[in-house]
């Protein structure tokens, strides 16, 4: 039975970009600082980051994105799309199909639900990974859809832009640790999500 689980790289503070995100600024003014663990920006990984960098995307067998995350990424992905997976953007607007060598980007305009169910059906028993952006994330732990979380916290604060969990979901969420790998450019933190 697919998991469906949230991977994301948050600062110290919750954020996951910085301020100023757009198309030329992915990330806002925090630039790559959130994913060094992953090369970016110089950093020279360690094991313990390598082995989370597999296990991101590891065996799912699809992935969900919003539309903004699909905007301002896009090009960065080049080529390939980088996924190599079927993709699910959530969105209101209608979109064909963009593949992106072996990435197709399916544009679902039922809501985050609709996104992460059709992710699922496609996924066949496989996981689904939703990478964000955080108001896709919020809305996917607000209707209790979320079995697991995967945070690459970084050790910046970076005191504004996107919030991870910025906003009230109306419930409480429960999470049970099961995994920590402590490396000098992120705290690699998995937890079961109690729904």
């Amino acid at each position: 039975m697919s998991k469906v689980i949230v991977d994301m790289s948050p600062s110290v503070d919750g954020y996951v970009a910085g301020r100023g995100v757009s198309v030329e600024r992915p990330f806002g003014d925090a630039g790559l600082r959130l994913y060094r663990w992953l090369g970016f920006d110089g950093a020279e990984q360690t094991p313990g980051d390598v082995e989370a960098g597999k296990t991101q995307l590891g065996e799912s067998g699809s992935v969900v994105l919003g539309r903004t995350m699909f905007e301002v990424g896009i090009g960065p992905w080049g080529e390939t799309g980088a996924f190599e997976r079927p993709v699910f953007v959530a969105t209101s607007r209608e979109h064909e199909p963009v593949i992106k060598g072996p990435t197709t980007f399916n544009f679902v305009t039922d809501g985050v639900a609709g996104a992460v169910e059709t992710a699922i059906e496609t996924a066949a028993g496989k996981d689904v990974v939703v990478v964000g952006g955080a108001n896709v994330v919020q809305q996917c732990l607000a209707a209790n859809l979320v079995d697991e979380m995967r945070l690459h916290v970084a050790p910046v604060v970076l005191r504004g832009g996107v919030s991870l969990f910025g906003e009230d979901f109306g419930h409480l969420i429960e999470l049970e640790p099961s995994n920590v790998v402590v490396t000098p450019l992120a705290v690699h933190l998995t937890f079961d999500v109690r729904n």
